[in-house]
């Protein structure tokens, strides 16, 4: 399993998540977690998606691990 920063840019007002580390078997995979909802996300066309590591064998595929909200 490997680690994935996903970020958007689109969506960028306040109570919105601009970021998250993911955990999944593909950069595709990555791209269709979402840490909330499509008002506080974005589409999967609109997401970046970054390889950043390989993930402990103890961390859920499709999971979260870590994400960043901006809270208004």
């Amino acid at each position: 399993m490997n680690l994935y920063l996903i970020s958007q840019s689109v969506n960028n007002d306040y109570d919105t998540y601009d970021s998250a580390v993911v955990c999944a078997a593909t950069r595709e995979a990555a791209r269709l977690i979402s840490p909330g909802s499509i008002e506080s996300w974005a589409s999967p066309d609109n997401v970046d998606v970054d390889f950043i590591g390989t993930a402990d064998i103890g961390i859920p595929e499709n999971s979260i691990v870590c994400s960043s909200f901006n809270g208004g």
